[in-house]
Parts: structure tokens; C-alpha cells; sequence
């Protein structure tokens, strides 16, 4: 499985260890994943997504996973959370029509 966040999008990062003397050699930041289940209150379902720690505190903050993966860009979504994406807006599109 990639070390890719489903929501965000976020991969490792290549950067440098330097050591005392300066010397430069290559290294690998690797994204803080966690397995969360996610509620959504629109679908009535959860979902087990592996998402970053800040993209986790971002749904804590911006109050839920409907509100925040409606805003977010498609081409950052895997695949499982473009089709979450998908659901939650046909629902909300049925729920505003009614």
C-alpha cells in the first residue's frame, strides 16, 4: 500500500540528513498515516481511510468529514474517497431538490 494520504494527497518528501561535519546524504520525510474511521452524518456510514495526523485534526476542526471532502480538489482523492465524495454530493443534491 503507498505511504500516500487518501484525503490530502500528501507523499514522502526527499530531503537531506546533515551531519556535524556537513556532510550531505539522502533521506526519505515519510507522512504521519493513521487508519481513522471516518463518520459520514450525510451517508450514515463510516469508512476506514489511512489519512495524516493534520488531515484528521482538519476534520476535527472544519466539523466533520461531509463539509470538508466536498471542498476538497478530485485529483488529490484515491480513489475509495473520490467515490465517498461522489455519494456524499448526489445525497446533498437530494436533499436540496426535496
Amino acid at each position: 500500500m503507498s505511504r500516500r494520504c487518501e484525503l490530502t494527497g500528501v507523499g514522502p518528501m526527499v530531503g537531506h540528513n546533515v551531519s556535524h561535519s556537513n556532510i550531505k546524504t539522502k533521506r526519505r520525510f515519510l507522512p504521519a498515516l493513521a487508519p481513522a474511521t471516518l463518520v459520514s452524518e450525510v451517508l450514515g456510514q463510516s469508512f476506514k481511510l489511512r489519512i495524516t495526523n493534520a488531515a484528521l485534526r482538519t476534520l476535527d476542526f472544519k466539523g466533520g468529514l461531509d463539509p470538508v471532502i466536498v471542498k476538497l480538489k478530485d485529483e488529490n482523492l484515491s480513489p475509495r474517497a473520490l467515490k465517498i465524495k461522489r455519494q456524499v454530493k448526489a445525497k446533498l443534491a437530494e436533499k436540496a431538490a426535496a
